[in-house]
């Protein structure tokens, strides 16, 4: 089994500071997995919602949950959204008799419900594959092929990690998605999820994209809009401010796991993936992955103007901004880009990741440095 301590310790700061831990995302992710975990460790009740005998004991829900006590965990409470409104209740009882660990399956509805009914009762873990943090930096090459999920990751051969990943892709779309209430047919979204993965790392174009599909682009904002709260697609949003140039502001397009990507683009293995004409955004959106996993995704942005400055991801913390700048090259190097970003955006220090070994300096407040080394020193509060 593959420890995962720094999730677990974030539901147990939740534990400990509010009463109710809700932890959200995909599908087979490995939320059950930790929270089981967590409920041994707690001697919790558990509920899974998708079963028919649990949600029968849960027939007079206000009846069972406030006789309860410790932690009661609750999965896949999209099932029963109405729940959210109970809980709200439970949680503002004085002492609190027991604490509430929820798990959704990417479901946009449950964190604005959340959101919405617990306002100030609930606090949030988004939880996706494994990290490199957690597999191993050695393995790098692995994750990035057959991305994080773990049944994914784990497969004997990178042919049954594929079969797995195209399984899932399936029943997502055939099942996760109609039980979450979408009535989109799953061919179409099929089409819309593959063509995402060929614009991965590219700005948003809902005309471009709806003009292949024979929709309109607001239908095309519909379903990446869907296709994002289910955790499957990121859009980074861009940063911009008055600083006298005129920046873009569309959201950049990545599919968050890099796994899927490759099985939405027909990549099978690391040789398919080198000579790939999506290598570079396949690796510049896995990098980006791994960085938010470490200083997490709430204040982070790419940034670019209409005259080709860009950053690929910028980060807000502790009140300063820190630049990444993303190259599967062998060697790469300081450019002008680099420079205008530094002086428009007033970074503190930036890096370029690349794929190779050696870290060196390109410039005063520029070091590039293989992946492994930025996950070491942002894991150790060195930036």
């Amino acid at each position: 089994m593959i420890e995962r301590p720094d999730l677990i310790r974030q539901i147990e700061y939740g534990l400990k500071h509010s009463p109710v831990t809700a932890i959200l995302g995909p599908r087979q992710c490995g939320k059950t997995t930790l929270a089981r975990e967590i409920g041994r460790r707690e001697n919790a009740v558990y509920f899974d919602l998708e079963l028919p005998e649990d949600r029968a004991k849960l027939a007079n829900p206000q009846l069972v949950l406030e006789a309860l006590r410790g932690v009661v965990i609750l999965d896949e409470i999209q099932r029963q959204p109405e729940l959210t409104m109970l809980l709200r209740v439970l949680a503002d009882r004085r002492p609190l008799p027991c604490r509430f660990i929820v798990l959704g399956s990417a479901s946009p509805d449950l964190v604005r419900q959340a959101s919405d009914s617990l306002a100030g009762r609930v606090y949030f873990v988004d939880m996706g594959g494994f990290t490199l943090g957690e597999v191993g930096l050695e393995q790098r090459d692995r994750l990035w092929v057959r991305g994080g999920f773990p049944l994914s990751y784990l497969a004997e051969t990178d042919e049954d990690s594929l079969k797995w990943r195209l399984t899932f892709a399936r029943t997502f779309l055939e099942r996760d998605l109609p039980q979450l209430g979408v009535q989109i047919p799953a061919e179409t979204l099929r089409r819309f999820w593959t063509m995402l993965a060929h614009y991965h790392g590219q700005l948003w174009n809902g005309s471009e994209i709806g003009g292949s599909l024979g929709v309109s682009h607001h239908t095309t904002r519909k379903y990446f809009d869907l296709l994002t709260g289910a955790y499957m697609v990121r859009q980074l949003q861009p940063w911009f401010e008055n600083a006298g140039k005129r920046v873009v502001k569309s959201p950049k397009v990545y599919v968050r796991d890099s796994g899927l990507l490759h099985a939405l683009l027909g990549i099978p293995d690391l040789g398919a993936l080198q000579g790939h004409p999506k290598l570079g955004a396949s690796w510049e959106g896995f990098v980006i992955e791994q960085i938010l996993s470490r200083v997490g995704e709430r204040n982070a942005y790419f940034w670019a103007t209409h005259s080709r400055a860009e950053l690929d991801l910028m980060v807000l913390a502790r009140g300063k901004r820190w630049g990444f700048e993303i190259k599967y090259q062998d060697a790469p190097v300081m450019t002008k880009s680099l420079h205008i970003a530094l002086k428009d955006l007033k970074l503190e220090r930036a890096w370029i990741v690349y794929p190779g070994r050696e870290s060196y300096p390109v410039h005063e407040q520029v070091r590039v440095c293989p992946l492994k080394e930025v996950l070491n020193e942002l894991a150790n509060g060195e930036w």
